[in-house]
């Protein structure tokens, strides 16, 4: 159905994520893929939202040039935020069994920035839901690691693998936010702005 409200607009996804890709395929989103390397580093200064909302801004500056009017370019940045830690993707199995096990027991902030960026302004938002982990053994923690695919994944677990089955007692917010998009608010956006504009 959104793709009539949205034909006159070219939706490009600037993600690698195929979390993100399949997202907006379910919702019938008409999109394009198109990325571009950028490297993701931040003043460590900056906390939560605020981390996220500079990735996103910064994996948007390469179509700044290049956008055209008809065009809206989605970025998206989903981080974990825990004990006033960023927790991003896990480098080594070594970091991730650590981020494993930093979470053990908690309560963490899962928060999603996505900038909507256009020829002639950018509108960022941010998404915040609450997770919380039952106290993991180190033998899941070694299992999950072993077995599934943590190293793609902020925090390095995703909702919907084995760990997020055994070990997440509640959650607070979006769903589709702490597998990497938040899609009810991402949708609204893309209405808001095609609508607007």
């Amino acid at each position: 159905m959104y793709a009539q409200k949205l034909k006159s607009y070219e939706i490009i996804l600037a993600s690698n994520s195929p979390r993100r890709k399949q997202f907006f395929e379910e919702a019938g989103i008409p999109f394009t893929l198109k990325t571009f390397e950028v490297d993701e580093v931040f003043d460590p200064k900056l906390k939560g939202t605020e981390i996220s909302d500079y990735l996103v801004k910064l994996k948007a500056k390469p179509f700044i040039s290049i956008i055209k009017t008809n065009q809206i370019v989605v970025t998206a940045d989903t981080i974990v935020w825990g004990d006033k830690l960023y927790l991003g993707k896990p480098r080594t199995k070594k970091e991730a069994v650590e981020m494993l096990t930093t979470l053990s027991a908690k309560e963490h902030q899962v928060i999603t920035s996505v900038a909507f960026t256009q020829k002639k302004q950018q509108h960022i938002i941010n998404e915040i839901s609450k997770v919380r982990f039952k106290e993991l053994s180190s033998e899941e923690i070694e299992y999950y690691v072993n077995n599934f695919e943590p190293m793609d994944k902020a925090g390095a677990y995703g909702i919907q693998e084995w760990i997020g089955t055994i070990g997440i007692e509640n959650i607070s917010g979006s769903y589709t936010n702490i597998v990497g998009l938040p899609m009810a608010q991402v949708v609204q956006s893309l209405i808001r702005l095609t609508s607007s504009i």
